[in-house]
């Protein structure tokens, strides 16, 4: 499978590493939408960053990271599940000109205003649970530096971030330096030159390269000197979880008035999936079965009780 992510651990240190090469994924994305060529790197950018937080998580649940801008660019989002199901879009204002060669801060920060939100979000969740949210200012000039800033942050994490993408592949690399805690043989903790070599390494790697190069032969050829401990590879796949349901459920939030409204205006209601491209059709017939299931629900008794 073209669609790989790889875990290593360099031996005798707390530094571990993951690189991610999303392709046949990727296409299938982009063949639901066509993006100008900056939006389309940003978002492949986001895709890579999401599979390899993700691949760390210690739940079963999402991992989804959100940037509403302020530019051309309105919104962008990508889901990653703990099996690397991954799903993503972008949104722009209407009439948008995105130049080929725009930076980060001129898509989505023109005025400042632009956030940078992950949530995790679990699927069995606890009674009371509910997702967690952080929410920052996009403070870098990249989506590697503003995610390595959250992580900072948010986490106290070391973490290092190399992303590319174009119209064939989105690659990564990811490195964080792992807390010193009770649970660590303290004969395997370094005194952090491990970490700065690691990392010194790995920015000697130019983008071209990683757009270039796959990740097996990155990584031999940035690490071959230290002896890694190679883990399992595991292949992201695209998943989208929307259906008829979900969405029907959705026109029952908005409320019964909102609806006929849009139905006395519209004659039916047309919602598209801006994540797989699905259209979902609601005619005054289906939106008076979602609110009549409702109504007879409430209206049902259980035996033996009475109304007062």
């Amino acid at each position: 499978m073209s669609d790989t992510l790889q875990k290593f651990m360099i031996e005798s240190s707390l530094v571990r590493g993951e690189l991610v090469e999303i392709s046949d994924t990727w296409q299938q994305i982009q063949a639901r939408r066509e993006y100008p060529p900056a939006v389309r790197t940003m978002l492949g950018e986001m895709l890579s960053a999401a599979a390899l937080l993700s691949a760390n998580l210690k739940f079963n649940g999402s991992i989804i990271m959100q940037i509403h801008g302020d530019g051309p660019v309105q919104l962008l989002v990508v889901e990653c599940d703990s099996t690397l199901r991954v799903r993503a879009m972008a949104k722009l204002r209407e009439a948008a000109v995105v130049a080929d060669d725009a930076t980060l801060q001129q898509l989505v920060n023109q005025q400042g205003n632009g956030r940078f939100a992950i949530t995790l979000d679990p699927n069995d969740k606890l009674p009371g649970q509910q997702a967690y949210q952080g929410i920052v200012a996009l403070d870098g000039d990249s989506v590697a530096s503003v995610i390595e800033n959250y992580m900072m942050r948010s986490e106290q994490l070391d973490t290092r971030l190399w992303l590319a993408a174009d119209g064939n592949v989105a690659r990564g690399l990811l490195l964080q330096k792992l807390p010193s805690d009770g649970g660590i043989d303290l004969k395997l903790v370094d005194d952090g030159d491990t970490w700065n070599r690691a990392v010194m390494l790995a920015s000697t790697m130019q983008n071209s390269e990683l757009l270039e190069t796959d990740i097996m032969t990155l990584m031999q050829r940035l690490y071959w000197e230290e002896t890694l401990r190679v883990f399992e590879p595991r292949h992201p796949s695209f998943h989208c979880g929307c259906s008829r349901e979900k969405v029907g459920n959705m026109l029952k939030m908005l409320g019964k008035e909102e609806v006929d409204d849009a139905l006395e205006e519209l004659g039916q209601l047309a919602v598209n999936c801006e994540f797989c491209g699905q259209d979902y059709s609601f005619d005054k017939v289906d939106c008076v079965q979602l609110f009549a299931t409702e109504t007879l629900a409430e209206a049902i008794q259980p035996p033996g009780e009475q109304q007062h």
